[in-house]
């Protein structure tokens, strides 16, 4: 059986699907359970990383844990030992952290300072542990989903610059492999998109998909901050500009992990929003907001 933690998120949703779909018992966590029945196979489980040991009762038996720590949890929630001396005592055989690219690209950045917690948490534990740092989501750009349907505009900080996006669900599809594979013990995977892209770039691919021109508008990092303040803590928001306005060396690189792993190369941005245009030609079901990682994942890029 596999846990999964984050079960509702842009990760976690494909990953139980696929894990669901290859045969595997899965025990789906989420503050937030769906009200929808589950797939066959799927247990629903809703826990909050938050109480760590309310998290003990879904890891009893399991053979595998996909762990997903959201940004509040990053930013000063529960301290790292409390988690992961609930999946030492679990004796869950395979662990998988989603982690952040900065963790290892800016070990001193205040910002990321929680993941880099974590994987040394993780690695404290022994055993089948694997990580993976994907850089920053293609969902990001759900961001300006409203702007685009209401004005065919995209309003964005440091225009010209690329970093290699990927597609979530090619990070659930890297996990999955991660989670049934033997071979990925002690590994750490930095996971990217197959090139860069600029969001002047995004907004071109944006309008390709609806078939109609869409206006790119360059902020400030000034206005920037203020749009990120709103959902994101003052530490983040700082150094997630840092990273989009200068990134590393090692951040504008492409990485072989996702192909390696998965024996094809990481989708598009282009595919991804020809399959998601509809977000940003009508109403959406719902509101978007910027995703940190994972993290999301709110997790950290």
């Amino acid at each position: 059986m596999i846990v999964v933690t984050g079960a509702t998120g842009n990760i976690g949703r494909p990953l139980v699907a696929a894990l669901a779909s290859a045969g595997e018992h899965v025990t789906a966590v989420s503050r937030n359970p769906s009200a929808q029945a589950p797939a066959p196979g799927v247990r629903q489980y809703g826990a909050d990383l938050a109480e760590p040991a309310a998290l003990a009762p879904a890891l009893h038996g399991a053979d595998a844990l996909f762990l997903l720590v959201t940004g509040p949890l990053l930013v000063g929630g529960a301290h790292p030992r409390e988690l992961v001396e609930v999946v030492r005592a679990s004796g869950v055989g395979r662990v998988v952290l989603l982690s952040s690219q900065a963790a290892g690209t800016r070990p001193h950045l205040a910002s990321h300072a929680g993941p880099r917690a974590y994987e040394a948490g993780l690695r404290n534990i022994g055993g089948d542990w694997t990580v993976l740092r994907p850089g920053g989501f293609f969902t990001n750009s759900l961001q300006w989903a409203e702007s685009v349907r209401a004005r065919r505009t995209v309003a964005a900080p440091f225009g010209d610059v690329g970093l290699p996006y990927l597609d979530p669900a090619d990070i659930a599809s890297v996990a999955a492999a991660v989670l049934r594979e033997p071979g990925h013990a002690g590994r750490t995977y930095e996971l990217t998109g197959p090139a860069p892209i600029t969001p002047r770039q995004q907004a071109r691919d944006i309008g390709a998909a609806l078939g109609t021109p869409v206006r790119f508008v360059e902020q400030s990092r000034a206005e920037a901050l203020l749009e990120l303040l709103r959902f994101m803590p003052d530490p983040i928001a700082h150094g997630t500009l840092d990273i989009l306005g200068a990134p590393t060396e090692a951040e504008r690189q492409v990485s072989p992990d996702v192909e390696k792993i998965l024996g094809r190369a990481p989708g598009t941005y282009a595919d991804w929003v020809a399959r998601r245009a509809a977000a940003f030609a009508s109403p959406p079901a719902a509101s978007y907001c910027w995703r940190i990682a994972a993290t999301t994942s709110a997790r950290l890029t």
